[in-house]
């Protein structure tokens, strides 16, 4: 009997701490805020990384070339006198390479500059991020309230089928009225398992862009309802950031190119041993190769290409970032003034459906107008909720053009 209650007790615990953990594992999503300052989201360690490889290569483009040391052995294992070792000559040197034309402190610039670009990469991508974050944080939120408004569309429905079927019952309605609202009520059902369903693919995309095996059952409320304005003075645009280093970078590499052109000098310096005149000299030598084939002209072509380029791309960048900023100045004015349009439209919404309901239990009003009214108001809670949504979205899309963070602080 004691054999069998084991197995038993078992199970009964791990199915205990498999619902403990699920309990743990899903969880209310932290304010916005904490969320922008927290995450650690695949993208934005991908920008950290990039920018710690930068700097690696800078380190890297600071460095001396090695010396060369040498060891030559010479009159050895010859005819007459150079048979054995007694007449070997032995040199060991060391070797310098010498930079010329101020090679070094070009590629030094270069990859200072390419560590430039990858910090502006990294400063577009946590703002790139942000901007989702906040437009996914925000549509999580009106899922939930559109599932808010389906249910309490289904109570409702059945509230006005119950008014309908007791006025069928006492013969002041014929039994097609509450048929009528029986079927509002499934209509209101059907948009109920709607809303579910899109709550739900919300926070997985929510839980999934802050990364990690959280899984968010709801969110913190309050976004919808901020009204966000740029702090301070505007940034500059990321993406104009990181054409300017981009443009830098080229600029860098051009200089670094046309002096790749002059030749290096080898300095080479040792000591030879005669062993046979039992003496020690002295030998140095400077080696310099001849530009006789490769003077790195196409190279320079190419730097010269990339930077012409560059140039184009920054200028491009300045021009939309403008634009872009104008776009999303004048959108985040008019999604604020929508967003107060239809909050009115909600109240007076609430109070026809009120005075609706009123007058149909009262024997004033069909039932037509009650279910009427009670669509006007289902509707107009629904476009507030995208009214909303639509200001929150036009926040994020103004503090992307400003450089910035809507609903944070600035990166």
């Amino acid at each position: 009997m004691s054999s069998t209650r084991w197995p038993l007790r078992a199970a009964l615990a791990s199915a205990a701490c498999g619902a403990l953990y699920g309990a743990a594992a899903a969880q209310t999503a932290p304010p916005l805020e904490t969320l922008l300052r927290e995450a650690a989201a695949p993208r934005l360690i991908v920008g950290e990384a990039e920018t710690r490889a930068a700097e690696g290569r800078a380190q890297q483009a600071r460095a001396r070339p090695n010396p060369i040391l040498g060891l030559q052995v010479e009159n050895v294992g010859g005819d007459g006198p150079y048979r054995d070792f007694q007449s070997a000559e032995t040199t060991l040197s060391v070797g310098q390479t010498l930079e010329l034309g101020g090679k070094r402190g070009a590629r030094v610039a270069t990859a200072r500059a390419e560590v430039d670009t990858a910090r502006s990469r990294a400063g577009l991508g946590r703002v790139a991020f942000a901007h989702d974050l906040v437009e996914a944080y925000a549509a999580a939120e009106a899922a939930g309230e559109r599932l808010s408004v389906a249910k309490d569309s289904v109570d409702l429905a059945e509230a006005d089928a119950r008014a309908a079927r007791l006025l069928v019952d006492n013969g002041k309605e014929a039994e097609l009225r509450a048929l009528q609202a029986r079927a509002a009520v499934s209509a209101a059902q059907a948009e109920l398992a709607r809303a579910e369903a899109e709550q739900g693919a919300a926070l997985a995309r929510l839980a999934a862009l802050t990364g990690g095996d959280r899984t968010f059952t709801a969110v913190t409320p309050g976004v919808l309802d901020q009204a966000w304005r740029a702090s301070g003075s505007v940034a500059q645009a990321p993406t104009v950031a990181v054409a300017e280093a981009e443009q830098q970078v080229a600029a860098r590499k051009l200089d670094l190119e046309r002096r790749r052109a002059a030749p290096d000098v080898t300095v080479n310096f040792g000591l030879r041993r005669l062993a046979g005149d039992d003496a020690t000299a002295a030998v140095a030598g400077v080696s310099l190769p001849l530009p006789l084939f490769d003077r790195n002209r196409g190279a320079v072509r190419s730097a010269q290409a990339d930077a012409d380029a560059a140039r184009a791309r920054l200028a491009m960048a300045q021009a939309d970032a403008v634009a872009d900023r104008r776009s999303a100045e004048g959108e985040a004015k008019a999604a604020d003034r929508a967003a107060s349009a239809a909050r009115e439209g909600e109240a007076a919404a609430r109070e026809a459906y009120r005075l609706a309901r009123l007058g149909y239990e009262a024997g004033k009003l069909p039932l037509i107008e009650l279910l009427s009214a009670r669509r006007d108001l289902v509707a107009a809670r629904q476009r507030n909720i995208e009214a909303r949504l639509a200001r929150a979205k036009a926040s994020a899309d103004l503090a992307q053009a400003n450089g910035q963070i809507a609903f944070g602080d600035a990166p």
